[in-house]
């Protein structure tokens, strides 16, 4: 009916004037964008890859999601803060790796083998023998209760040693999460201060592809995520719980951290992992886990105690959808990328 008062009688030529052409293009677009415009919003939550809400619809989320990523792939070398953002080939990276190769630097590599994660032990220190600070002096701290698991025992380089540490049994993804920070922070005050100066927490389920030198040292050191690197603040998937010791009130952050490698000097990390356990232990008394366990409590921390050393998403890397692209993909979780695959997948990669 709108269309009526600007048709002309059949019996004579049909005339449209400059406006009425204007005027029919608007009403097109109008029409188009009701009936096809944007309808859905990006949704964050769960707690590991992003999450939940996309293995529900994993195709059109992970195109909106890519759609945000941050035009281009700019790779920056430097935080707002002034902190450096490590990509390993850069020349920013050599010259850190030059600095600290003159100072015999000590470093500790801490992991937790419990339950069924034992069964990625050998793989992880293999790989650790061959990439991680080759050549350099290494303390491996493995938490475990299954000490047969290390065996047959990989065989150590000079200057690398290996601590086995036994902890009870600790069922259950989510029981690890609540008193790994808390074992962290326990082993550096009892055996790691004495011993290294520089110590990294890591997840055994990941395996060293690349070179993983002397650029990773800071003071405190924390791993950008590789599915929110180039990500909107507000897609980060905080906790937003306000009873929450995790809580990060919006538009707090300046980046979104995994918790798959992070460390510094073995003071700052104690630090870290002694606040972080404390965090959790107040949610735990009132019988809440924030939804990213230990990763939102560490997310937290970072917003107040911003990292020192930013490793960019090279050095916690999983292949999925949305993982940004690096150069180098030089430590890979198996147990984040089993997450991202269908239920098909899972069985063809041994998840």
């Amino acid at each position: 009916m709108v269309l009526v008062p600007f048709c002309k009688p059949p019996s004579g030529p049909l005339r449209v004037t400059r406006k009425q052409l204007v005027l029919y293009c608007l009403i097109l677009s109008l029409l188009i964008y009701f009936l096809w415009g944007p309808k859905a919003t990006v949704k964050v939550e769960g707690p590991h890859s992003i999450f939940d809400t996309l293995k529900a619809g994993r195709g059109q989320e992970m195109t909106e999601m890519a759609l945000v990523r941050a035009v281009g792939h700019q790779r920056p070398l430097e935080t707002s803060w002034g902190a450096p953002l490590v990509w390993g080939d850069s020349s920013s990276s050599a010259q850190r790796r030059a600095e600290f190769a003159q100072r015999g630097i000590s470093t500790g590599l801490f992991t937790m083998v419990v339950g069924p994660y034992a069964r990625f032990v050998q793989r992880f220190l293999s790989s650790a023998e061959l990439h991680f600070l080759p050549g350099g002096m290494v303390t491996y701290y493995i938490l475990t209760d299954s000490p047969r698991s290390l065996d047959p025992p990989v065989k150590l380089g000079p200057k690398r040693e290996l601590r086995v540490i036994s902890v009870a049994e600790m069922p259950g993804w989510e029981r690890l999460a609540q008193r790994r920070m808390d074992l962290l922070a326990a082993t550096i005050k009892e055996t790691i201060q004495s011993e290294v100066e520089y110590i990294f927490c890591v997840d055994v389920d990941q395996e060293f592809l690349a070179p993983v030198r002397e650029e990773i040292l800071g003071d405190l050191v924390a791993t950008l995520h590789p599915e929110l690197y180039g990500m909107p603040q507000y897609a980060f998937p905080y906790e937003t719980e306000e009873t929450s010791s995790a809580c990060v009130e919006e538009g707090k952050g300046d980046y979104y951290y995994t918790s798959e490698l992070y460390g510094g000097l073995v003071g700052e990390v104690y630090s870290l992992a002694r606040a972080c356990s404390l965090l959790i232990l107040q949610d735990y008394e009132n019988s809440f886990m924030a939804r990213g366990l230990e990763e939102s409590y560490l997310n937290r921390y970072l917003i107040d105690h911003r990292p020192t050393c930013i490793l960019s998403p090279e050095y916690s890397w999983w292949d999925s959808g949305l993982a940004a692209d690096v150069p180098v993909q030089r430590l890979v979780s198996f147990g984040r990328q089993c997450e991202a695959l269908d239920l098909h997948k899972k069985k063809e990669h041994n998840c």
